[in-house]
């Protein structure tokens, strides 16, 4: 995301929108009442009355509608923003719909940043020349591959076959499994030249065995591949190896995989005093100065408590995490209340020392359940 003029006084953005991602958070800082402007299409009025609506032709034009939907569609890369024309050479009044594509430019007119909105934008321009990732995560009968850059990880394939045991007279179990990895191969091969790196992950030797067959189709391969043991096969085996943190050296600059590890984090530090969950809590920690790094869901964005949290937060120099609701660690953090904070320090310690206490049963946190758990309640 390139930020290309900002203008204080009347809170205009107008920004290059350079990944999928971009299209992510373009979805997230824009709300429904605001005006929002870029390059579109629109059928020209001015055609003689005679001619068919059908044939008349399409103007490329620069509108402003007053925002009334968004709708992010992550699988065709696209965003939706439909509203009533304000500004434009024709149809003032009139309903439009503005789709955005990478590439675009878009210019958004905002009153004022709110701490998540602020840390999407830092976020995106951050995130210029994200890499782009290929994971594999691989078994006998059972393998799921995806592509990862920035927010977005996107399917590429799910493979499930079965294969005959080495039980089975004439080999028939030999010829599945040669199958079964030139099949993978050829996907990943397809899928390799677009890709930084590349990751090849399981529980067993099929791993091993496909990164041979990799190198020894396509040489110039080798030296992207990096194998990690998994437990788990499939999309299972995805998550697992991006919550775990053992392939961060190889996923930096992936926010979806910084993500997972966050919320991980997160899970990890409730067996102690280091985090807080709900909004109540959260609201307390974030006031005492306590938070190290919260941890949001995209749909808290506009939540009052929720925005007083952030507000708190970033007051004291936390970093803002906004956590996508679809995936593993977006379904997590739900769980636990939608948000979350990792702590500097155990501030209910100092609370109790000073004779405070520690509030019970407040709403919004999940803490009556055992903090063990990492999907909540």
């Amino acid at each position: 995301m390139r930020l290309i003029h900002q203008d204080p006084k009347t809170g205009l953005l107008k920004l290059r929108l350079e990944t999928p991602s971009d299209l992510w958070r373009t979805a997230r800082l824009v709300r429904v009442g605001e005006r929002v402007g870029a390059s579109t299409t629109r059928r020209d009025p001015e055609a003689p009355e005679e001619t068919p609506a059908a044939e008349r032709t399409r103007r490329r034009v620069w509108m402003v509608v007053r925002v009334e939907e968004v709708e992010f569609h992550g699988f065709t890369r696209h965003v939706r923003i439909t509203g009533t024309i304000v500004e434009g050479p024709f149809d003032v009044g009139r309903h439009h719909t503005l789709d955005l594509e990478v590439g675009d430019e878009v210019a958004l007119q905002k009153e004022s940043l709110s701490p998540a909105e602020r840390a999407l934008l830092e976020e995106g321009m951050a995130g210029r020349g994200e890499a782009s990732l290929l994971l594999a995560s691989v078994d006998w009968g059972e393998s799921s591959i995806v592509r990862m850059r920035g927010r977005a990880i996107e399917p590429v394939a799910d493979l499930r076959r079965t294969i005959a045991g080495k039980q089975y007279g004439g080999g028939q179990g030999d010829k599945d499994r040669g199958a079964y990895v030139q099949e993978i191969v050829k996907v990943i091969r397809s899928e390799a030249p677009r890709a930084d790196s590349l990751i090849v992950a399981g529980p067993g030797f099929l791993k091993e065995t496909v990164a041979k067959a990799l190198a020894e189709a396509e040489p110039a391969l080798r030296g992207k591949v990096t194998l990690f043991p998994t437990s788990e096969s499939g999309r299972a085996g995805i998550d697992e190896l991006l919550r775990s943190g053992r392939a961060s050296e190889v996923l930096r600059g992936a926010v979806a995989a910084e993500e997972a590890d966050l919320v991980e984090q997160l899970v990890t530090a409730l067996g102690g005093r280091r985090a807080a969950v709900g909004l109540q809590e959260v609201g307390r920690a974030a006031e005492a100065g306590a938070v190290e790094t919260l941890l949001v869901s995209e749909t808290l964005l506009t939540d009052p408590l929720a925005i007083r949290a952030m507000e708190s937060a970033r007051s004291d120099r936390a970093r803002l995490f906004v956590v996508r609701d679809e995936g593993e660690a977006g379904k997590r953090l739900v769980g636990l209340g939608r948000i979350g904070a990792l702590l500097r320090y155990d501030w209910e310690a100092g609370r109790e020392r000073s004779g405070a206490g520690r509030a019970t049963g407040s709403t919004g946190s999940p803490r009556a359940a055992p903090r063990s758990g990492a999907s909540g309640p």
